[in-house]
């Protein structure tokens, strides 16, 4: 299956289960105020440090839990403070995967269009380095013989002390 695009607006802020296309919001980004679309993906990766600092070359796949009803708020104040920041931005999406994800899987996509490019990509950085810090998101790695929580877990901060 797969996401579906929003019909109207220009938010786009969802995590869900399906298959998220990159090219999907790249394309939904474009607007024609905007001079510069730029999307970010993350994807399952087939390494990572575990949590004595040991690294794992042998990562299998990637297990995120998320609520809908504490993730969803999240995305929108770090909308919220986008648009506060980059006042000028076209549309902004943010989009994060639940369940079990293979290698080469993608996680998250991020796309802001903008005027021009540098608040493009800065409004970009700012989206996926906050969701980063302040979603509620848990990511559980399995490697060969193993898994644990991710490694980079960390507390959860508040979206205006982010980025």
């Amino acid at each position: 299956m797969g996401v579906q695009v929003p019909q109207q607006g220009h938010s786009w802020l969802e995590l869900t289960a399906d298959t998220l296309s990159v090219g999907a919001v790249h394309d939904w980004c474009v607007h024609p105020s905007c001079g510069a679309v730029v999307v970010f993906s993350g994807t399952v990766r087939d390494h990572a440090a575990d949590l004595t600092g040991t690294l794992r070359d042998d990562v299998q796949h990637l297990d995120y839990e998320a609520y809908d009803e504490q993730v969803v708020p999240v995305f929108r104040r770090i909308e919220a403070e986008l648009r506060q920041r980059w006042p000028h931005s076209g549309r902004v999406a943010i989009l994060h995967r639940t369940g079990r994800l293979e290698l080469g899987a993608v996680s998250v996509v991020v796309g802001v269009s903008a005027p021009h490019r540098p608040e493009a990509f800065e409004a970009a950085r700012f989206a996926i380095d906050t969701l980063k810090q302040a979603a509620p998101i848990w990511k559980r790695e399995t490697w060969a013989g193993g898994s644990d929580w991710g490694t980079g877990s960390h507390d959860i901060s508040s979206v205006g002390g982010a980025g």
